[in-house]
């Protein structure tokens, strides 16, 4: 019986050495394609080196810190963004509600923590582990990690976390505990990217649920290039951003 290819060699890192370059990434061909290298270093210099070469860390509790660069990449172009009718109706109708907000950035350690207990479907675990919190509260602290937040009656009810650097984003992930409340959430990010001219949110990896709002996947170089020109740019004061949501109140009657 074959026992198939080799498996390419995978770079340990040392906190003084530099990511390998995106193209050395395992291919469709390996068991893991993407994996780019492995280490034990997720602090903030190094996140931001990863994520602005096109890299992210994602890893299970027994293993070390994985970096990884799919190609192809998912991402979601503001321009084709899905505000499905039925999350619509949901927002005209939460905005209603006079104790309903929107905002970002008021308690980004609950919304990492909610989405690092928040079961996944198929997965036994979280790939949230403490060491990524720890490090994403760091990068928070340093300006470069935001959270999208939907609040009712004083109470965090669902939001979702970002990387943003200049004016590229990076979407990480989201927890709920009503229906649509993430989707709120994710608009809301939209909403602001689209008010700022920010072109695309990096998904990362494909999912059913990803794609059903819009996002597609592209070539590993095309997103590249989509990403770079963003990051010299100015990042939004995501904090005090301002949330316009007239077009989903209802209207009184004429």
């Amino acid at each position: 019986m074959s026992a198939g290819p080799p498996q390419p060699h995978l770079p340990w890192l040392d906190s003084q050495t530099p990511l390998p370059p995106v193209g050395r990434a395992w291919g469709v061909d390996s068991d893991a394609p993407g994996l780019l290298a492995a280490g034990s270093d997720l602090g903030v210099d190094r996140l931001l080196e990863a994520y602005s070469s096109g890299i992210f860390p994602w890893f299970n509790p027994d293993q070390p810190v994985l970096w990884w660069s799919p190609d192809p990449r998912m991402v979601l172009k503001i321009e084709d963004f899905r505000l499905h009718r039925s999350l619509r109706k949901t927002l005209s109708r939460y905005a209603a509600h006079p104790a309903f907000e929107l905002c970002f950035d008021r308690d980004f350690d609950q919304v990492i923590e909610a989405c690092a207990q928040s079961p996944r479907e198929g997965q036994k675990g979280t790939w949230i582990v403490p060491e990524m919190v720890t490090a994403y509260k760091a990068l928070h602290q340093a300006g470069y990690a935001h959270s999208a937040e939907t609040w009712i009656d004083g109470q965090l009810v669902a939001g979702l976390y970002f990387v943003c650097i200049g004016q590229a984003v990076f979407g990480e992930s989201m927890f709920s505990t009503l229906s649509d409340g993430s989707k709120m959430a994710l608009a809301a990010l939209v909403h602001v990217c689209e008010k700022q001219n920010i072109q695309a949110i990096d998904c990362q990896q494909n999912t059913v649920h990803l794609a059903s709002m819009g996002a597609q996947e592209m070539s590993r170089q095309a997103f590249l290039e989509l990403m770079q020109p963003a990051l010299s740019m100015t990042s939004p004061d995501w904090k005090n951003v301002q949330i316009d949501w007239d077009a989903w109140r209802p209207h009184p009657a004429a």
